[in-house]
C-alpha cells in the first residue's frame, strides 16, 4: 500500500488542523493505521493508532482529549483531527499502515508498521 499524507500547515496556538492519509494500491480496510510525529532533533514519537475496522483507537497520553484519529475505509483515507494545538506539537507528522489479521488490533510502536507516508509539516506558532 502507498500512503500520501497531507493537511499540514501553519496554525496559531489553540487552533485546529485535520491531517489526511490517502492510501492506494491495496485494500485499505485490511490495514491498521497509525500517526507518528518527529520534531527537529528528536526521535519519532507515537501519536495515535486505529484498528482496520475503526473499532479500536489508542492515543499517546499527551494527545488524549485533543487529537482524534479516524478513518473512512470506503474512501481509503485516514485522518488525524488535531484541536487545541500547542507550539510543542510542531513536527513532521507521518501516517503508517500495516496489514492486520485482527480487526480490532492497534499498534503503537513504529517498528510494527511496514508502510509509511512521506510526512506533512505542522507548525504551531505561539
Amino acid at each position: 500500500v502507498q500512503l500520501q499524507a497531507s493537511g499540514g500547515g501553519l496554525v496559531q496556538a489553540g487552533g485546529s488542523l485535520r491531517l489526511s492519509c490517502a492510501a492506494s494500491g491495496s485494500t485499505f480496510s485490511s490495514y491498521a493505521m497509525g500517526w507518528f510525529r518527529q520534531a527537529p532533533g528528536k526521535e519519532r514519537d507515537f501519536v495515535a493508532a486505529i484498528s482496520r475496522s475503526a473499532g479500536s483507537t489508542y492515543y499517546a497520553d499527551s494527545m488524549k482529549g485533543r487529537f482524534t484519529i479516524s478513518r473512512d475505509n470506503s474512501k481509503g483515507t485516514g485522518y488525524l483531527h488535531m484541536n487545541s494545538l500547542k507550539p510543542e506539537d510542531t513536527a513532521v507528522y507521518y501516517c503508517a499502515a500495516r496489514h492486520s489479521t485482527w480487526g480490532g488490533a492497534v499498534y503503537y510502536t513504529d517498528n510494527e508498521y511496514n508502510y509509511w507516508g512521506q510526512g506533512t509539516q505542522v507548525t504551531v506558532s505561539s
